[in-house]
């Protein structure tokens, strides 16, 4: 069988504030949309903006920060997956379907007044983002080594 792969990564702007409630096991869980925007020209040479709104989704410790740092507005970079669920309306009885980002990773990219908290939380010292990392840290990921052993630091960064 054939390697598959489920990931995204996305950098916007969180549209509205997060939404938070509880599983009945008593996981965290947020939920909100964020805002892409594509620059291109169109027929008469005018750049043209088109913004895509992506719900996402987030559980446990990186629902927690979220809570405590993202609002509307917030700048932010994730990585993820792309999840569909499907439900039956108990109104009218019609299959619903949602697309949703599963939220795996999170940068905090806004300062404190461009619209988050961003300098609240840190992963690393010192780094002006945040970040956390919501995939489990049991072994076995394909690829781990090698992020981890590719982590930029502050004396990377030529400025």
């Amino acid at each position: 069988m054939a390697k598959t792969v489920n990931k995204v990564t996305l950098l916007g702007n969180v549209g509205k504030d997060p939404e938070f409630r509880a599983t009945a096991g008593g996981m965290t869980v947020a939920s909100f949309s964020l805002a892409t925007t594509d620059r291109a020209k169109d027929q008469t040479g005018n750049y043209v903006d088109k913004t895509e709104w992506h719900n996402l989704v987030a559980f446990q410790r990186t629902a927690e920060i979220i809570r405590d740092y993202v609002k509307k507005g917030s700048k932010i970079y994730i990585e993820g997956k792309i999840q569909t669920r499907s439900w039956d309306d108990k109104t009218s009885g019609e299959k619903k379907y949602r697309t949703e980002i599963l939220v795996n990773e999170l940068v905090l990219l806004s300062g404190r007044s461009e619209g988050g908290d961003g300098g609240g939380y840190s992963q690393n010292r010192g780094s002006s983002s945040s970040s956390y990392d919501q995939r489990p840290a049991s072994g076995g990921g394909y690829g781990d080594d090698l992020v981890n052993s590719t982590e930029i630091t502050d004396d990377d960064i030529p400025f």
